[in-house]
C-alpha cells in the first residue's frame, strides 16, 4: 500500500511511495505527530539522479524489517533536496559537524523540536567495512532518545548553537581591488592539474565557474597561462568519457583524474554552466571545438530536457535497468554490428574502444588521441576521418535511443532554470541561432506564466502544478536569465521583469544586519537557522548571482541602491575570494565586473536591419565579460499599454530614440560615450579599446 508520499510531485520522493516506510513529507503534519508522540524524526534527504540513494532504498527502505523499526520508533520523513534546498543546508552542516563529512542519501535525526543529534550519509543494511549496519544505528539512537535525554539535549544544544557560523562572515572593510583577483589566480595555478586539467586530484569536478574566472584574467592581459589552463581543462573534458560523446551534455563530474570514467546521471545545472564556458571560450579562441561542445550541450537540453511548455527538466539518472552507466556504455561488437567491420574498427579505435573495455568490460566512448594525428597514424584524411565519425554517431545514437533510458527527473526548479535561460540567450545571439533564442523565450514565458504566484516566484513546478516558496538562488537565477533575454533581443520587457525580481529579491531576502542576502526569505518557515550559504560550489550561491545582477541592474537603470547592495556583500567575502577562490569562483566573476569600469553598449536601428545585425554581431561575437547592452527599435511602439517610452529607465538610451541615417553604436563608461559609429570596423576599434 502506498505510504504518504503518493500525494507529492517530486520524483523522488514518488520513487519512496510504495516503500513499507510510512514516509511523510516535510510538513506541519509529521512535525506535530513528532511533537505529539514524543518520537525522534529520521530525516532522510536525497536526490532522484543519486545512485547510493536508490542503493539505500534497495537495501534498507524496501527491507520489511527496517522499515519495521523506522517505523515503530520514528516519525519517518524524506526530502527531495531539490525542492527544499534551505533544509539540506541547514542539516548537511549538522552532518558535517557530527562526521567530518557529508553527502547524500543523508540521514539526520532529530528531536521534535527539528534540532540534531546524530547524523550520516549511506548506511549500509548490515556491518560492513567498518560502517555500523543501519538496524543498528536505528536501535542505538531510539535507546539515546529514550534512555539518555540528557545527552540528546547536550549535543543538540552543541550543535545548534555552532549551527549557521558559516555564513555569518564578518562585516569587512576590505578594499576591492584587482590585488584579490590576482592572489586568487596564483592559489589555483598552484593546485591546477598541469596534465589532464583541471583542479586537484579524483574524484574530479568540472568546476565551470574557476575556468570562467581564468577566462576574465587572461582577458585583462594578466597571464597568458591562465588561458592554458583553460583549454587544457576544455580539450581533456571534452575528449574524455565525462562527455557523451554521441548525445552531448556532461555528467556529473569524473571519478578519475583524468575525466575518463564519470558518474553518469546529468544534471541540468552542470550542463547550463558549461554550455556558457565553452562559448566563452569560442569567442575568445574561435576555436571550432568549443562551438561543437556548446551546440551538442544545448542541443541535447532540447532533445531530451525540454517540456512542452518550455521548461527544463532537472536530471538524468546514472542508472537504467539497475546498472549504472549502461544506457552509455559499447562493446567492439556492438559497434561493428551497426557500422560494419571497417568503419567499425575506425570508429572504435578512434573512441578508444577495446576488448578488454575501459569500464566493467565494456567502453566508455572517449577520445585518446588527437584527431587529426589519429587520421595520420590510419594514413587516412582527417575530413574522411570526420565523415565515418559523424556518421558512425548517428546510427549508434539512434540505436541507443532504443535502449531502456536512463530515469529523467521531469520536475523544473526555477534557479537551475535561469542558469538554463542564460546559457540559451547568450548563445543564440553570439552563434546566430534563431531555436536557441525561440528556446529561451520559451523558458521565459513559461518561468512568468507557471512559476509565480501573487507576485512571488515558486521553486518547482511538475505536471501542472507549481509550489514551494522560491528561495534566493530561484529569484537571483532568474533575474540573471531574463536579463540574459533582454540583451539577446532589446525586448523591454523581460529587463523590467527582472528589476521586478530584483525588488522583490531584496525586499524578503536582503538584511542590513549581516550585510547581504539570507537564502530563505522573511516569508519562509522558521528552521533551526536561517541559511546563508555564502560559497559558490557546483552552482554558484544565491548571493553571488544576486550580486552580479544588481551590480548589472544598477548601470541599466541608474539605481544607485542597486550597486551599493550589490557590491556591499563583496567585501567580506573577499579574504575567501584570495584564500579559497575554488569556493568563491562566481564571486570573483562579480569582483572582476564591480572593479573593471564595465562597457555600456547601446545599439539603435531596425530590427533585422543587416547594419542593425552587424553592429549587434561585433558586440556579441566577442569576448566582453564585463559589459552591459542595452538596445532600441524606433518604429518600436510604446511600452505596454501605457505612452511609457521604451527608453523611460533606461539612462543609456534616454535621448537617442531617433537615427541620422541609419543604425548606430554608442560604446560609453560611467555614462560617458564615445562618438556614436554606423559601421562594424569602428565599433570594433572602440570595443577592443
Amino acid at each position: 500500500m502506498p505510504n504518504r508520499l503518493i500525494n507529492e510531485t517530486s520524483p523522488y520522493l514518488l520513487q519512496h511511495a510504495n516503500n513499507p516506510v510510512e514516509w511523510h513529507a516535510w510538513n506541519e503534519e509529521a512535525l506535530a505527530r513528532s511533537r505529539d508522540e514524543d518520537k525522534p524524526i529520521l530525516l532522510s534527504i536525497g536526490y532522484s539522479a543519486c545512485h547510493w540513494c536508490h542503493v539505500m532504498e534497495r537495501e534498507s527502505f524496501e527491507d520489511e524489517s527496517i522499515a519495521s523499526l523506522m517505523n515503530a520508533n520514528f516519525v519517518n520523513i524524506k526530502v527531495d533536496r531539490e525542492e527544499r534546498p534551505d533544509l539540506d543546508a541547514v542539516y548537511m552542516e549538522a552532518v558535517q559537524m557530527l562526521t567530518g563529512s557529508g553527502g547524500w542519501p543523508m540521514t539526520v535525526f532529530l528531536t521534535p523540536e527539528c534540532k540534531p543529534f546524530y547524523g550520516g550519509t549511506y548506511f549500509p543494511p548490515t556491518d560492513r567495512m567498518n560502517m555500523p549496519g543501519f538496524p543498528r544505528v536505528l536501535l542505538a539512537v531510539t535507546e539515546a532518545y529514550r534512555t539518555n535525554r540528557s545527552e540528546v539535549e547536550r549535543v543538540t544544544g552543541q550543535l545548534t548553537e555552532q549551527m549557521g557560523r558559516s555564513g555569518q562572515l564578518p562585516q569587512g572593510n576590505n578594499l576591492l581591488s584587482v590585488d584579490v583577483l590576482h592572489e586568487a589566480y596564483s592559489r589555483l595555478a598552484a593546485n591546477f592539474d598541469y596534465q589532464n586539467g583541471g583542479f586537484g586530484a579524483a574524484p574530479k569536478f568540472p568546476q565551470p565557474m574557476t575556468p570562467e574566472f581564468l577566462l576574465r584574467y587572461y582577458s585583462h592581459g594578466y597571464n597568458p597561462r591562465a588561458l592554458d589552463m583553460v583549454e587544457l581543462t576544455l580539450q581533456k573534458m571534452a575528449y574524455g568519457g565525462m562527455y557523451d560523446q554521441l548525445g552531448g551534455g556532461f555528467h556529473r563530474y569524473s571519478t578519475d583524474a583524468f575525466w575518463l570514467v564519470p558518474h553518469f546521471e546529468k544534471m541540468l545545472y552542470d550542463n547550463a554552466l558549461l554550455a556558457r564556458l565553452y562559448l566563452h571560450a569560442y569567442q575568445l579562441t574561435n576555436k571550432e571545438l568549443y562551438r561543437r561542445i556548446t551546440e551538442e550541450t544545448l542541443d541535447y537540453v532540447l532533445r531530451e530536457m525540454t517540456d512542452s511548455l518550455g521548461g527544463f527538466y532537472s536530471a538524468q539518472d546514472a542508472d537504467s535497468e539497475g546498472v549504472e552507466g549502461k544506457f552509455f556504455v559499447w562493446t567492439p561488437d556492438e559497434i561493428r554490428a551497426i557500422l560494419g567491420d571497417a568503419d567499425g574498427n575506425l570508429f572504435g579505435g578512434f573512441y578508444g574502444v577495446t576488448d578488454a573495455g575501459n569500464f566493467e568490460g565494456s567502453n566508455i566512448l572517449n577520445v585518446p588521441q588527437d584527431p587529426q594525428a589519429f587520421a595520420l597514424d590510419h594514413g587516412i584524411s582527417e575530413g574522411y576521418l570526420n565523415s565515418i565519425v559523424a556518421r558512425g554517431k548517428v546510427h549508434l545514437l539512434t540505436e541507443r535511443e532504443e535502449r531502456i533510458h536512463p530515469f529523467r527527473d521531469d520536475k523544473v526548479i526555477s534557479s537551475w532554470n535561469g542558469l538554463m535561460l542564460r546559457a540559451f540567450a547568450e548563445a543564440g545571439v553570439t552563434l546566430k541561432r534563431p531555436d536557441y533564442l525561440a528556446a529561451a523565450s520559451a523558458n521565459a514565458n513559461f518561468l512568468h506564466n507557471e512559476m509565480f504566484k501573487d507576485g512571488r516566484l515558486l521553486r518547482t513546478y511538475r505536471d501542472g502544478q507549481a509550489k514551494l516558496q522560491g528561495f534566493l538562488e530561484d529569484y537571483s537565477c532568474v533575474a540573471d536569465g531574463y536579463l540574459a533575454l533582454y540583451e539577446a533581443t532589446f525586448e523591454r520587457v523581460w529587463l523590467d521583469r527582472a528589476v521586478m525580481l530584483a525588488d522583490t529579491m531584496i525586499e524578503l531576502f536582503w538584511d542590513d544586519g549581516v550585510g547581504g542576502f539570507f537564502d530563505t526569505g522573511t516569508e519562509h518557515e522558521s528552521l533551526v537557522t536561517r541559511p546563508r550559504d555564502v560559497f559558490d560550489n557546483a552552482q554558484p550561491c544565491g548571493g553571488s548571482v544576486a550580486a552580479e545582477v544588481l551590480l548589472r541592474l544598477a548601470i541599466l537603470t541608474g539605481n544607485e541602491d542597486y550597486n551599493l547592495k550589490g557590491s556591499q556583500p563583496l567585501r567580506p567575502i573577499s579574504r575567501v575570494m584570495s584564500q579559497a577562490p575554488g569556493g568563491a569562483a562566481y564571486w570573483l566573476g562579480v569582483l572582476d565586473f564591480y572593479v573593471s569600469i564595465p562597457k555600456e553598449i547601446a545599439v539603435i536601428g531596425p530590427a533585422g536591419d543587416p547594419d542593425t545585425e552587424a553592429l549587434r554581431d561585433e558586440v556579441f561575437g566577442r569576448y566582453l565579460p564585463n559589459k552591459v547592452v542595452v538596445g532600441l527599435d524606433p518604429a518600436q511602439s510604446p511600452y505596454s499599454d501605457t505612452d511609457r517610452s521604451p527608453t523611460d529607465g533606461i539612462p543609456l538610451l534616454e535621448g537617442r530614440e531617433k537615427l541620422n541615417g541609419g543604425p548606430i553604436a554608442y560604446v560609453c563608461q560611467n555614462y560617458v560615450c564615445q562618438l556614436p559609429v554606423t559601421d562594424a570596423e569602428s565599433l570594433a576599434k572602440q570595443l577592443e579599446d
